[in-house]
């Protein structure tokens, strides 16, 4: 086992280097980006501006090198290429390049050579104050960002999200085992009865219906119909109220109370749940047919156990086994959260933050996120893979 993890653990370092790469590469290719808005000014915007532009956000260098700095934060400090002298915070090569005097919070003073036009103003904003050059990922320094919070540290802007997006995540993840489970025993144990039928029809509907139909369809009926009809309605958005509003029967809901924040959660759960029951159902019902056909049911059966204990002990938990695959990758979406869901409620969780940002080309967000997602759908493999000698003894690991 010790050595099938330290195995498993060398090739998933591989393997994030060569997504992160990946991903890299394609947003760096990608239409868009902090220059793109050059195209309406560039008119009034010499070489040495855009220049200055393009060294603020370092696009000025090499591809591999602004990975190799957003990654291990390397190489620092100055770097010259084809005869051009490049540094972490600016580029010097402008026809007058200044000497200026740079304060920092913490009362150390600091000389610079700053590049820019003569007669141009230099200000402590242009050389200072805006982050630069991230530590490096490795190191949890994910850089800024451009669009979103512009030049506030991502990792703060991830982790504000990131409740948010496990509060609605862990809750429809918990409710989609505890229905869909359920569901899928039952209706394989009575194979071709009314009830396997109807949940057979139901789940096949669920899973083909996209969620943001579920989504519009709740907001439509719960929010906008009931509203109408002075019945008791849910709000259509947002995780809490800005100010106190009124509900049928319930009163006053005060904002960003108890009751405001659970009335909020219902429509986004519950989409994800019908959506995750639909599917895990029909997987559990599945392998549960699969597993009652084995001769060590039949086995159990004719010793005399009771049909609930060769059910629950013997037929269920071999069925689980394939199951588990699907509930450990479950932990990345906990993480990354429901694009399309977040995005239809307005939630404010990790999902909504990536469509936010490739929407607003704030690449260091997005790569964030792709980066911590691919991470913990590895780490999600190699714990379904620990879970499986767990839930059958028969497996080993070497």
């Amino acid at each position: 086992m010790f050595n099938y993890i330290i195995r498993r653990i060398f090739q998933m370092v591989i393997v994030l280097f060569f997504s992160s790469a990946a991903s890299y590469a394609l947003l760096s290719l990608a239409p868009g980006g902090p220059l793109s808005f050059l195209t309406s000014v560039q008119a009034r915007l010499n070489k040495e501006d855009i220049a200055r532009i393009r060294a603020y956000f370092e696009l000025d260098l090499f591809g591999p090198y602004r990975f190799t700095r957003w990654l291990i934060g390397q190489p620092r400090g100055p770097l010259t290429i084809a005869g051009q002298e490049y540094f972490a915070d600016f580029v010097v090569g402008c026809r007058q390049p200044l000497e200026v005097q740079v304060q920092f919070s913490d009362g150390r003073t600091e000389t610079r050579t700053a590049g820019c036009r003569e007669g141009q103003d230099v200000t402590l904003m242009d050389l200072v104050d805006r982050p630069r050059s991230s530590r490096g990922v490795l190191f949890g320094d994910f850089g800024v960002s451009w669009q979103i919070t512009r030049d506030r540290p991502v990792s703060d802007l991830v982790l504000s999200r990131l409740p948010r997006t496990l509060q609605l995540m862990l809750l429809s993840t918990f409710l989609a085992i505890l229905i869909g489970v359920p569901l899928g025993v039952v209706s394989a144990v009575r194979q071709y009865s009314a009830f396997d039928y109807t949940v057979t029809s139901l789940a096949f509907f669920g899973s083909s219906m996209p969620t943001f139909f579920f989504g519009l369809l709740m907001i439509l009926v719960f929010s906008i119909t009931f509203k109408s009809w002075g019945w008791v309605y849910l709000p259509p958005g947002n995780a809490l109220a800005i100010k106190d509003y009124v509900i049928p029967l319930l009163g006053k809901v005060e904002a960003g109370s108890f009751l405001d924040a659970a009335l909020h959660l219902i429509m986004p759960t519950s989409v994800l749940v019908l959506f995750n029951v639909a599917g895990w159902s029909r997987f559990v019902r599945t392998s549960m047919l699969e597993v009652l056909r084995q001769d060590y049911v039949r086995t159990a059966r004719a010793k005399g156990l009771l049909e609930r204990v060769v059910i629950a002990k013997h037929a269920l938990r071999n069925a689980l086994i394939p199951f588990i695959t699907i509930v450990v990758f479950s932990i990345p979406g906990a993480f990354g959260g429901a694009i399309i869901t977040e995005t239809v409620f307005n939630w404010p969780g990790m999902g909504r933050l990536y469509f936010d940002a490739l929407g607003r080309t704030d690449y260091p967000v997005a790569m964030s996120l792709l980066l911590i997602t691919a991470f913990l759908t590895v780490l999600a493999t190699l714990l379904s893979d620990i879970l499986y000698t767990v839930v059958d003894p028969r497996i080993r690991l070497s």
